[in-house]
């Protein structure tokens, strides 16, 4: 399911990793097809990757489709906050990799008894995406976003979504 992908990993000015997202594969801010971004997600079911910064292992579960397509927080997206988290889906290898500055905070719905029984950690990303005009690449708008990732009752540690997406505007 996962096609070619062209993505690299910089590091910026500030000594700060950037996901380049260079293809974009879910286009239009008003109308995103989220039931081809949630099969997109499936391809990456049962597979792993490691944070760069901590070498914690982070596996991609049966949840994150669902989860990442139909959580409340991405109904609230709109325009191109939409468009990043879903073209976010074909960088969530890198996106992984390059996560930094983890935050702990414990579990406290019922709900997620067994999948964040040992709680929560939010770690922060980085990634652009191009703009272009009449097919010439002008620009990349470049995003902050937290990787929430679940420690579960198998003391496994699985990406459950992508919040807080935030177009940078200080530096375009």
């Amino acid at each position: 399911m996962i096609k070619n992908r062209n993505i690299n990993i910089i590091t910026d000015v500030d000594g700060k990793k950037l996901v380049l997202i260079n293809d974009i594969c879910f286009k239009g801010k008003r109308k995103i097809d989220w039931n081809t971004v949630e099969q997109y997600l499936k391809g990456y079911v049962g597979d792993h990757y490691d944070i760069e910064e901590n070498a914690e292992r982070i596996f991609i579960g049966n949840e994150l489709p669902e989860e990442y397509t139909e959580s409340e927080s991405r109904k609230s997206l709109m325009g191109a906050n939409a468009k990043a988290k879903a073209n976010a889906a074909t960088a969530i290898p890198e996106l992984i990799q390059t996560a930094s500055n983890p935050a702990y905070e414990v579990n406290r719905k019922e709900k997620h008894g067994k999948n964040a029984m040992h709680g929560w950690y939010r770690y922060d990303v980085r990634f652009a995406l191009p703009v272009y005009e009449e097919n010439v690449l002008i620009r990349y708008n470049i995003f902050r976003a937290k990787l929430l990732i679940n420690h579960a009752e198998n003391g496994r540690k699985y990406l459950y979504d992508i919040l807080s997406i935030k177009k940078e505007t200080s530096k375009p």
